[in-house]
């Protein structure tokens, strides 16, 4: 099965399940990558109908099959992801003796997949987005870019290398009039750039928004809105600090899915470089997770004995710490520690994640939240 017609069963199954909401954004997405306007026009036409009938899935699930049918049709070229967009060595960024020094770091990032970039404050991310970004000069190492269309001096890397700060500028007049702009300066036809903008609004949710200005979008429409701005642009290669950083929990998992989904374009691939401080949300949807500590580069995969020879377990329980350890008696509890607010358990390796949550059911614990993060980043901010 090729990856379109996996795309294409994947909304036949959100829509079937009546998981109309996720299946309609999904079916944007395969008539994005059919690159065909006239595909884009049933799409606007039907989310124009879809906001004024919003209480009628069935009909709207009978015309998204139709569409899904003419779109399944509609021939789709497949990107060769091989070759890395981007190959940094040894890069090592400093602030001057005895202050602080980013890397040396080593990374290779390709087409369609997602890198999480997490590490406490201060601890270099957004000095390491801006290097990547050719905003900030490094003093050693090497970066090469491999992008397909800029051929030509920094002016054209840009017009591919997109990196979008956690404040972002204010902007002036309605949303989609700013939007229109964006590919004006492309050189667009009128009608394409009204086709390719309406399209990228329905994708974002702004369908009902397109005629407001900054003042009267709350801080998750304006990310949304910078992030149509930036996929207009059809960069290779997307830089994001903090992006999730002033919106709520529902809206940051749906941005972090419709980033990834994105990225997966099946003839427009981006490779996404997305640092943010919700380290779960992240994990979920990133192919890999770079962690800074100090300024040094640690991939998740890297060992540490004395972490790696452990299941650890991250619990928020009502109880005492004396009363925890004695629910694990006979799990081979090496170490038990109290880190902000919540307890980080460590085991032997023998003893299994089910085990564990057998232990605290059968002792009827109160338990608030529990978490296997023997795998997860997580476990190198509270070792």
């Amino acid at each position: 099965m090729t990856k379109a017609k996996a795309r294409i069963k994947q909304v036949v199954t959100f829509f079937e399940n009546r998981d109309t909401v996720l299946g309609f954004r999904k079916l944007m997405d395969c008539a994005i990558d059919t690159q065909n306007l006239d595909i884009y026009n049933e799409v606007i036409e039907l989310t124009d109908w879809k906001e004024k009938h919003p209480d009628n899935e069935n009909e709207l699930t009978e015309k998204s099959f139709a569409l899904l049918n003419k779109i399944s049709k509609t021939p789709i070229a497949e990107y060769d992801h091989n070759k890395p967009v981007l190959i940094g060595n040894g890069i090592i960024k400093s602030y001057g003796y005895n202050r602080f020094t980013l890397g040396p770091i080593s990374i290779k990032i390709h087409k369609g997949e997602v890198y999480g970039l997490v590490g406490e404050n201060g601890n270099g991310k957004t000095t390491l987005l801006r290097v990547l970004a050719k905003e900030l000069k490094y003093n050693q190492g090497t970066l090469e870019y491999n992008l397909d269309k800029p051929k030509g001096d920094d002016y054209d890397l840009r017009s591919k290398l997109v990196y979008i700060p956690q404040r972002t500028k204010k902007w002036y007049g309605s949303l989609k009039d700013n939007l229109k702009l964006v590919l004006s300066s492309y050189g667009v036809s009128p009608e394409e750039n009204e086709t390719r903008v309406l399209m990228m609004i329905a994708r974002f949710g702004l369908w009902n928004y397109k005629h407001l200005k900054w003042s009267e979008l709350s801080s998750g429409y304006k990310m949304r809105f910078e992030l149509a701005r930036t996929l207009l642009r059809q960069p290779e290669l997307l830089l994001l600090d903090e992006p999730l950083a002033n919106l709520d929990v529902l809206a940051q998992q749906v941005i972090l899915e419709d980033l990834k989904s994105m990225c997966n374009s099946i003839n427009n691939p981006i490779a996404l470089i997305l640092s943010s401080q919700q380290l779960y949300e992240v994990e979920k949807v990133s192919d890999k997770v770079i962690y800074l500590k100090d300024g040094k580069y640690t991939e998740n995969k890297e060992t540490n004995t004395q972490i790696n020879n452990h299941l650890i377990v991250e619990i928020d329980c009502k109880c005492e710490r004396e009363a925890l350890k004695q629910t694990f008696n006979d799990l081979n509890l090496d170490k038990l520690i109290f880190n902000g607010g919540i307890f980080i358990a460590y085991f032997n390796l023998n003893t299994s994640f089910p085990q564990v949550l057998e232990a605290l059911g059968k002792h009827k614990l109160d338990v608030t939240y529990i978490r296997n993060i023997t795998k997860s980043t997580r476990r190198f901010f509270v070792f």
